[in-house]
C-alpha cells in the first residue's frame, strides 16, 4: 500500500485540479454545444432541435456587423502589434542608454486591465473633453477627431487602444528572442560588408519564425475574445457600429434572453480559436519531431 501511495503520488496530488479543470472548462464547453442546438430562450431547455439556432445566427444582420469588426481589428490589431513590436525590439537590441528604462515603459501598458486601457482611451478620444478639444484650445478650430462617435470609424479606436496596450508584450517576446540569437552571426554578416537592415531582414527575423507564430496565435486569441476593451471604450456603439462577437454574445443572453442563440455564437468563436490553435500546434510538433 505505502509503495502504491509513493508511486502515485504526483497522480494523487493534481487529480482534484484535473477534476475541476475537466468539470468547469470542458464540462461547460460541451454544455455550451448542447445547448446550441436547442430552443434556449431565458432558460436553458434541454429537447433537442438541430442547428437551426447556427441558422438564426447566420441569417441575423448583427452578427455579420460583429464578424466584419472583428475581420477588421484582428486585421489591423495583428499587423500592427508585429511592426511596432519589431520595430521597438530592434531598437532596445542596439544595447542603447536607459534600456531597462524603455522596456519598462514599453510593457507597463500590458500590466493594466482592458477595462482601465478602455475607460483611458475613451477620455482621451472623447471630442469634449479629449485630444479634439485640446487642439481646438491650441487654436486648431478646424481639428475635429470625432471617430469615438462616428459609426464608420468607431472600429478603429479599439485597434488604436489595444495595440498601445499589447505591442508592448510583442516587443517583449521578440526582445527575447533576438537576445537569444548567437551574436557571432551578427559579427560575421557585418564582416561581409552587410547593413544593419539586411542583417536583420534577411538573416535574424527568418530565425524568429517560432516567435512569429507565437506572437500571432496570442493576438488572434485576444482578438477573438475582446469583449471588455470594447465595453469600456464603446460599448458597442455608436449603436451597434462597433459589436464584436463577444459583445454580441453576451447582449443575446443577458439582454435578449436568447442563451440558444448566445450558444452558437460563443460555439463559432471556440471553433474559431480552434481553427487557429491546433494547426499552431500541429506544425510545432512536426518541427520538434524533425529535429529530433
Amino acid at each position: 500500500m505505502f509503495y502504491w501511495l509513493q508511486k502515485n503520488l504526483p497522480k494523487i496530488v493534481i487529480a482534484p485540479s484535473f477534476a475541476v479543470i475537466l468539470w468547469f472548462v470542458y464540462g461547460f464547453v460541451l454544455w455550451t454545444f448542447y445547448v446550441s442546438l436547442t430552443k434556449s430562450k431565458m432558460l436553458p431547455r434541454y429537447d433537442f432541435w438541430g442547428i437551426d439556432q447556427h441558422f438564426r445566427l447566420w441569417s441575423n444582420p448583427r452578427w455579420f456587423i460583429a464578424v466584419e469588426n472583428l475581420l477588421i481589428f484582428t486585421v489591423l490589431f495583428v499587423v500592427i502589434c508585429l511592426l511596432i513590436g519589431i520595430l521597438l525590439s530592434i531598437l532596445l537590441d542596439q544595447k542603447i542608454r536607459a534600456e531597462g528604462f524603455l522596456r519598462t515603459i514599453y510593457l507597463y501598458p500590458m500590466a493594466l486591465s482592458f477595462i482601465v486601457t478602455g475607460t483611458a482611451w475613451k477620455w482621451m478620444l472623447n471630442p469634449s473633453m479629449g485630444i479634439e478639444k485640446l487642439f481646438t484650445d491650441w487654436g486648431f478650430t478646424d481639428f475635429t477627431f470625432d471617430w469615438l462617435v462616428n459609426r464608420e470609424m468607431s472600429i478603429y479606436t479599439i485597434v488604436i487602444a489595444a495595440v498601445w496596450q499589447s505591442s508592448g508584450f510583442v516587443m517583449a517576446l521578440f526582445l527575447a528572442g533576438l537576445r537569444s540569437i548567437d551574436d557571432e552571426i551578427i559579427k560575421a554578416a557585418k564582416i561581409d560588408g552587410a547593413s544593419i537592415y539586411s542583417i536583420y531582414v534577411t538573416i535574424i527575423l527568418p530565425m524568429m519564425r517560432p516567435v512569429f507564430m507565437s506572437s500571432i496565435v496570442i493576438l488572434l486569441h485576444i482578438s477573438i475574445k475582446s469583449y471588455d476593451l470594447v465595453i469600456a471604450l464603446t460599448g458597442g456603439g455608436p449603436g451597434i457600429s462597433s459589436d464584436m462577437p463577444a459583445v454580441f454574445m453576451t447582449a443575446m443572453a443577458f439582454h435578449r434572453s436568447e442563451i440558444g442563440l448566445a450558444s452558437a455564437s460563443a460555439v463559432m468563436m471556440f471553433l474559431t480559436i480552434l481553427a487557429i490553435i491546433v494547426p499552431y500546434l500541429y506544425s510545432e510538433l512536426r518541427r520538434q519531431d524533425a529535429n529530433a
